[in-house]
């Protein structure tokens, strides 16, 4: 790897003009092609503390031997020699936002002698009209099919052309009347362009007046008493009228728009775009990118740059809907305008139809991401590939079969909860995933109210309960009894988790950190992600007590922590206390998505690309998505909690009575047991138990029990 200091340019070398520049490498070819509204400051960003730098960018600079630039007039034209650079070099570097698939255009050649009507991939050539692109082939031929009728256009090869020109004999659709056949004669040259001009005004939107044109003239038809005419003139407006209800209507007949959305994670984005013209979808394509920094201003103006880089003026419509503005509106709008030769708009859509339009594309989007992540994570040889580079990264001695993952989440140190998930042979594995109440330490032995724990002390706390318990299930655990079933051990182990939830009892000392999961572990992990409790017993040591597996038996072979440095620490520091050894630790930081091993003064940076951060990613924002929604469930039953809840015989009905006879909370409790006895339904046992359940003040979160972490109702 090359030192950026060794090729940085002097200071005060660089104009501050508008330009472009490239970055080559030892070889000299081109890695990187950008552009700058002012050159200097934008050369003399990629020179700072490589550190700092987004892990795709400090590789390139550490890639790249020379820089060079060009200065231009304007920042239209750094925009479109930015273009050209990309096209002419493709540098490994920049984005290139290539469909997934090839889409099938409906094309139109008219730069031919006679045009002809066809399905095309690829390329696009200069002199045809483009028109989609279409999901599948078979679409544009079925609309072509139905519009034949009315626009007999030419759709044959060259050589079917020849040859019935050589033979004076049409052929088939000339017979049935959905070609003209100019090979024969039927119509001029002139003649047949003007068919295929009126086919390409419809396909661009122009349908009113077809409609209208071929009403008027079946009414002329009807009127002159000759019906075979208005049949036939009836069937092509059928025809038309069944091509336009293949497409959607979605906003008013003269619009022409482009609607793009973007879905992104940490690595990669999703694009798709809708083609409306004349107010219908006539097209739609999606791709997936790899991100090059998740400032989203330029990925839209990157993604703008590549879809009408090649594109012809009749592929720039009228307005351009996208998610965020561009970085450079001003030069983008410029540059658009002039490939179009008319105004073309960019904006965000903030209201009506076009926001909802916008928000269907932004779904597809989201659904295309899911889709490749799921087809990637779904990869045998990719899941493969991940654990063996996470092995050779870490300097794991074996691949890393059982993965834990936890996060914390909490609101100011308020609702603090955690969350562990697990990912076996690197697929999820939901009946695994584990809850956590944090409850930090307490401010005395009187039970005073906890203090607030910071990520820090609630990782600490989270993982001293997990791995306390690993230890006490594998000291219970022992050899399987095929003949019963049971595994020998100690008699008084410890009970699972998900059923010392249910049963309310505890299984370890009460004394210092909290030591279990969340009531019903496993019950409550099946409410959020639908995996039944039973479905959870099937494998694992059976706990001799109850018959089922215990929870925490099996120790995995990689803990990852949500953040840097000070949560490994804080996590290795656990591990050491309990003496487990065995057991190899990471964290996973957002920012740079750095990998940070314990005690070590330099995270290990794995390339964007890797198969290994891919998994890692994936734990990360499992675990984030499990914790979050725990801690949503809570936050919002505290936020509906009544100061009279808790109170035995007292139901809804009653509260409302109170309430209504009091007008307030703060009334009833300067209320006695008189007063509240003239509420009609309330009797002195019932009085007593309001009167002493307000005096003890406003109530606290439930109570917990502090071995298991159940909520007591």
């Amino acid at each position: 790897m090359a030192d950026p200091t060794t090729y940085r340019p002097k200071p005060g070398e660089i104009p501050t003009d508008p330009g472009v520049y490239r970055f080559r490498d030892a070889h000299g070819r081109v890695i990187y092609v950008g552009k700058a509204k002012s050159l200097r400051p934008r050369l003399s960003s990629y020179f700072q503390d490589i550190t700092a730098l987004h892990p795709r960018t400090a590789t390139m600079v550490t890639t790249a031997a020379s820089v060079e630039w060009t200065v231009v007039r304007t920042e239209v034209e750094a925009l479109q020699l930015e273009y050209s650079w990309i096209k002419e070099f493709d540098p490994r570097f920049n984005v290139k936002y290539r469909d997934d698939k090839s889409y099938p255009f409906l094309a139109v050649t008219m730069g031919d002698e006679f045009p002809r009507a066809q399905v095309m991939r690829g390329a696009k050539r200069k002199g045809t009209r483009y028109f989609g692109p279409y999901g599948h082939a078979w679409a544009i031929r079925e609309t072509l099919d139905l519009l034949l009728r009315v626009f007999p256009v030419r759709t044959c090869s060259s050589g079917v052309f020849k040859r019935a020109a050589a033979s004076g004999r049409p052929c088939l659709l000339g017979y049935i009347d959905k070609c003209s056949a100019p090979c024969v004669g039927r119509v001029s040259p002139e003649e047949h362009r003007a068919i295929a001009e009126d086919f390409c005004d419809f396909m661009a939107g122009n349908t009113t007046r077809f409609a209208k044109r071929l009403e008027t003239r079946m009414r002329e038809a009807a009127a002159e008493l000759d019906f075979e005419q208005a049949a036939r003139l009836r069937d092509d407006l059928g025809a038309i009228t069944k091509a336009l209800e293949k497409q959607a209507v979605v906003l008013g007949d003269a619009t022409d728009a482009d609607v793009f959305a973007l879905a992104d994670d940490d690595l990669e984005a999703a694009v798709q775009v809708f083609h409306v013209r004349g107010g219908r979808i006539r097209g739609q394509r999606g791709w997936v990118v790899e991100k090059e920094s998740e400032d989203i201003p330029t990925l839209v103006e990157h993604l703008l740059q590549q879809v009408y880089g090649d594109a012809d003026r009749d592929a720039v419509p009228r307005e351009v809907l996208v998610p965020e503005l561009p970085a450079d509106l001003e030069a983008v709008t410029e540059w658009l305008s002039s490939v179009r030769g008319s105004a073309v708009s960019v904006r965000v859509p903030q209201r009506g139809d076009k926001r909802t339009l916008m928000e269907t594309v932004r779904r597809n989007a989201e659904q295309s991401l899911a889709r490749h992540k799921v087809a990637r994570a779904g990869d045998l040889t990719l899941r493969s590939k991940a654990l063996q580079e996470l092995q050779d990264y870490l300097g794991l001695d074996d691949a890393p079969l059982r993965i834990e993952c936890y996060d914390v989440s909490h609101v100011q140190g308020t609702n603090v909860v955690a969350s562990m998930v697990v990912f076996e042979d690197g697929l999820a594995r939901k009946s695994e995933y584990r809850r956590f109440i944090v409850r930090g330490a307490t401010a005395g032995e009187d039970g005073a109210e906890p203090v607030t724990v910071d990520d820090t002390a609630a990782m600490r706390e989270v993982l001293t309960r997990r791995f306390r318990r690993y230890l006490e299930d594998a000291e219970g655990a022992g050899d399987l009894d095929l003949s019963t079933g049971v595994v020998g051990g100690d008699e008084g182990a410890a009970a699972s988790s998900g059923d010392s939830g249910r049963n309310g009892s505890g299984n370890g000392s009460g004394n210092g950190p909290v030591n279990g999961s969340v009531r019903g572990s496993g019950a409550e992990a099946a409410d959020v992600d639908g995996a039944d409790d039973d479905e959870r017993s099937t494998s694992g040591p059976i706990d001799p007590e109850t018959g089922r597996p215990r929870r925490f038996a099996y120790p995995p072979s990689l803990v990852v922590v949500d953040g840097g440095l000070p949560q490994v620490n804080a996590a290795q520091a656990v591990l050491d206390e309990l003496g487990i050894e065995e057991v190899a630790l990471v964290g996973l930081a957002k920012r740079l998505e750095e990998v940070w091993l314990p005690r070590e003064e330099h995270p290990v940076i794995l390339p964007r690309t890797s198969e290994g951060l891919y998994l890692l990613q994936r734990l990360r924002d499992e675990a984030h998505r499990f914790a979050i929604t725990f801690h949503r469930q809570r936050r919002s039953k505290a936020m509906t909690t009544s100061q009279l809840d808790g109170i035995p015989g007292l139901g809804a009905s009653r509260q409302k009575a109170l309430l209504r006879h009091f007008g307030s909370v703060k009334r009833l409790r300067a209320a006695d047991e008189t007063d509240i006895m003239a509420v009609p339904g309330f009797g002195r046992a019932l009085a007593s138990a309001v009167v002493s359940h307000l005096a003890q003040g406003s109530p606290q979160e439930p109570a917990v029990n502090l071995t298991t972490g159940e909520v007591l109702e």
